[in-house]
């Protein structure tokens, strides 16, 4: 459930139902039943925990728990466990920009993956690791790489995380000025969100698609507006401080570029000053730097 209500957007809902199975979670009961159930029972909540944690504005605690999830993976000992951890970890990593990190644990994941010749976790990291690509300045190389991986998961039934892989071919198209193709997929990941529900990451494209508004070869600056505010309204709806944070970085960055300091501060600096962790991430680096540029 905690999973689930997660996933759909309702990430407080979802963590307080993961909260409550870590403290019904007994390893000496439960770790025996992982042989049973595909992986074991508190590693799946750690490695989904740490999403909703870092979501709701708390990035250490995220941190904590997806150490977490891999130390407790590795003293399980098996393997469906450790894959398990390792692709929510590695995607967890991608979404807040510890890309060294996802870097190692993707690579991790797909060594794995071919030596127990597990299609569904070859495809997680083929995604994983193309996504990697698209988000450290590789985009023609991501391309490929994420639609292979797509393809191999969709022969496995999964759906799980599409829109989130649609943004970050998005953000490769765009990155290489193919801004149709980027348009393209930001439309994607939408109908994606509107088919499943999974709208956990809702905000973040439409912040995704204002920086692409910006980037046309006649930026369209009320364009770009309407969507950063639309982010903004969807994260405070969600209680996502993160994407809230992103977007409201973006937002004022086009502001201040504008010359309308006021604005670009009044909208950035609270969301900042609610944050009391994590300042060491690049998401609150850059909005401090910005703080400080006027």
């Amino acid at each position: 459930m905690g999973t689930t209500l997660l996933y759909l957007g309702d990430i407080e809902g979802g963590r307080n139902h993961l909260d409550e199975a870590m403290a019904n979670y007994d390893p000496d009961k439960h770790r025996p039943l992982a042989s049973r159930l595909g992986q074991d029972g508190g590693v799946a909540i750690l490695s989904n925990r740490l999403l909703a944690l870092w979501l709701l504005g708390y990035p250490d605690a995220a941190l904590k728990d997806a150490d977490g999830a891999l130390r407790d993976a590795r003293e399980v000992g098996q393997a469906g466990t450790y894959l398990y951890a390792l692709t929510r970890v590695a995607s967890f990593n991608l979404v807040c920009g510890n890309y060294e990190a996802a870097a190692a644990q993707s690579q991790e994941l797909m060594t794995m993956a071919e030596e127990i010749d597990g299609s569904y976790w070859r495809a997680a990291g083929t995604m994983t690791q193309g996504c990697l690509l698209a988000l450290t300045g590789r985009p023609a190389m991501a391309i490929p790489m994420i639609m292979t991986g797509m393809a191999a998961s969709r022969t496995t039934g999964a759906r799980l995380r599409a829109p989130w892989y649609w943004s970050c071919l998005a953000r490769a198209h765009a990155a290489l000025g193919e801004l149709q193709d980027a348009w393209h997929c930001v439309d994607e990941a939408r109908t994606a969100v509107e088919t499943t529900g999974e709208n956990w990451q809702e905000a973040d494209i439409h912040r995704i698609a204002g920086d692409l508004a910006l980037m046309a070869p006649s930026p369209d600056a009320l364009k770009a507006e309407v969507h950063f505010e639309h982010a903004l309204a969807v994260a405070r709806k969600q209680h996502a401080k993160s994407w809230e944070l992103r977007a409201a970085t973006q937002l004022a960055r086009m502001w201040r570029d504008q010359g309308e300091w006021r604005r670009a501060h009044a909208v950035l600096a609270p969301i900042y000053a609610w944050f009391t962790e994590g300042f060491d991430t690049t998401d609150l680096q850059a909005a401090k730097a910005l703080l400080s540029s006027r």
